[in-house]
């Protein structure tokens, strides 16, 4: 199989970061500014009433600087109140998304609505929330660009015509960007009200069973996808050719939550939508390391406690999943019958440029990004296929339409770069990295651990697009419902937590060279 996890820095990536920095800057206030024009230019009242309700029509969602990414030197003692506090942001986003969901109206009667209503109480709420996380920084003696920080409070809008990945259009890229290396999901943020977007009249193109995604632009025929996966690295004499397959099943026990102990610990509905959990299953919120090590374990290895997690996959069909009405399902945006995988292939593997040591004991690894639509793609580590073209095509901003006989695969490839000494980050990104897409080598001095891979294979009736627009039979992954399901947000969580000398022994199977379960 072709390599899936190159270094990315196509145009269309450059473009996606420079959207963001724009975002970060309240770069989106210039389309308030047309919009409101545009509602004002006639005289007529019901020129301006119809194109008030065009605007209004046009807003799909919310775009507010991810903070937490800005956030990379936090001191030890601050990132408990820290971590709480960037969940309150996100749970304010949420609120924020509901609300928009649910006031199409007025919106079309006010063009000003959304951002006197909505966007800039948001930025109020916002600015006191990031004077807190200010706080807790410098009470520690740690240091902050207060300047800097307290300009992401601004959020801006996007419209339901370019609500694609910011920065960009579709881009059916195979492998995947790293951004240098530095590549962990921005785990999750916040969602809003289904139960208040279902509700409403979702905005114009903007699809999805709740009204926030996915939409047929969201989707391709991957027949009709040109081959765009790339060739591994060819491996050196020192490579680390071997393998570690641990197996731990497929969540049939349907161990789900909506916690994010990574990003919030301690914080009920952190994720804001739900996981799949195998290994380790007393994951949660308030696990601790000790909890996870005294935790039973899906694994036929019981030396295997780790963690590994990831956003469920619905089908959109109407099915009144047992979330439906609960925070992170349904009144979140996140409906539909949540898919259990036919199979979970998790793997490590080793390096084509050295040998690897042995994973750290509870090192925390995040790869993707659950906010690329107002993130860009920077961190985007999404690679969805089909079975028997995962060699030729890999997908990063629309979900695959198969041919029939084959079944929809989520690839995961994980950071295999550690810097040695750190468990985690304060961004959850900065202690791990991606080696270098052509020679395979860590950089920055960074050791080359054995790469976690992870395959999901879900059997699903192939989406039909119909003549108006919609989707049969849409299937997206859960994420924050301002992300709009798109396909580019999917994500992967992983915690190492293992026992007698496992970690060692994976390291020195992928290092000796053989296949080892």
């Amino acid at each position: 199989m072709g390599r899936n996890d190159r270094k990315r820095r196509t145009p269309l990536a450059t473009k996606a970061i420079a959207a963001s920095a724009a975002l970060a800057l309240g770069g989106g206030g210039l389309l308030w500014a047309q919009m409101n024009a545009s509602a004002h230019e006639s005289n007529s009242s019901g020129q301006n009433q119809t194109k008030a309700a065009a605007a209004a029509a046009q807003v799909a969602t919310i775009a507010c600087p991810d903070v937490g990414q800005q956030l990379t030197n936090v001191p030890q003692k601050a990132r408990q109140g820290v971590a709480t506090e960037l969940a309150n942001l996100d749970k304010q986003i949420t609120e924020a998304y509901a609300r928009l969901a649910s006031t199409r109206q007025a919106q079309a009667n006010d063009a000003s609505f959304v951002q006197n209503a909505i966007v800039g109480p948001l930025k109020e709420k916002r600015a006191a929330t990031i004077d807190r996380i200010r706080i807790d920084i410098q009470r520690v003696g740690g240091t902050v660009n207060a300047t800097a920080l307290k300009q992401l409070a601004a959020c801006t809008t996007q419209n339901a015509t370019n609500t694609t990945t910011a920065g960009g259009g579709k881009n059916n890229g195979g492998g995947k960007n790293n951004n240098g290396g530095q590549n962990n999901g921005g785990q999750n943020t916040a969602a809003p009200s289904a139960s208040a977007s279902a509700s409403a009249a979702p905005p114009a193109n903007n699809g999805g069973q709740a009204g926030n995604g996915p939409t047929a632009a969201d989707f391709v025929d991957i027949t009709k996808v040109a081959n765009n996966v790339l060739a591994k690295p060819q491996n050196s004499g020192q490579a680390s050719t071997g393998s570690f397959t641990t197996k731990c099943g497929v969540n049939a026990n349907k161990n789900h939550n909506t916690d994010n102990v990574i990003v919030a610990p301690g914080v009920t509905n952190g994720a804001h939508h739900e996981h799949d959990y195998v290994g380790n299953q007393k994951v949660n919120a308030f696990s601790t390391n000790d909890s996870l090590l005294a935790a039973p374990s899906s694994c036929q290895n019981q030396s295997d406690l780790s963690a590994y997690y990831w956003p469920v996959v619905r089908v959109q069909d109407g099915s009144q999943e047992f979330d439906a009405n609960a925070d992170g399902g349904g009144k979140e945006g996140n409906v539909g019958k949540i898919l259990t995988p036919q199979s979970a292939q998790i793997k490590y593997v080793g390096s084509p440029a050295s040998k690897v040591v042995a994973m750290p004991q509870f090192l925390r690894i995040i790869t993707g990004d659950a906010k690329t639509l107002t993130n860009g793609l920077a961190n985007a580590n999404a690679h969805w296929s089909c079975t028997g073209f995962e060699d030729k095509v890999q997908l990063t901003e629309q979900y695959p339409i198969c041919p029939q006989g084959s079944n929809v695969v989520r690839t995961f490839a994980f950071q295999s770069c550690w810097d040695g000494v750190n468990i985690d980050s304060a961004n959850h990104r900065t202690h791990v990295a991606f080696a270098d897409p052509a020679s395979g080598v860590c950089g920055n001095g960074f050791k080359a651990i054995p790469q976690l891979t992870m395959r999901l294979v879900y059997k699903i009736t192939p989406p039909t697009l119909q003549a108006d627009g919609t989707v049969k039979n849409a299937y997206a992954v859960d994420g924050f419902p301002e992300q709009l399901h798109k396909p580019s947000t999917d994500h992967d969580d992983f915690i190492s937590v293992t026992k007698n000398n496992l970690a060692a022994k994976i390291a020195n199977c992928v290092n000796s060279g053989k296949k080892c379960q």
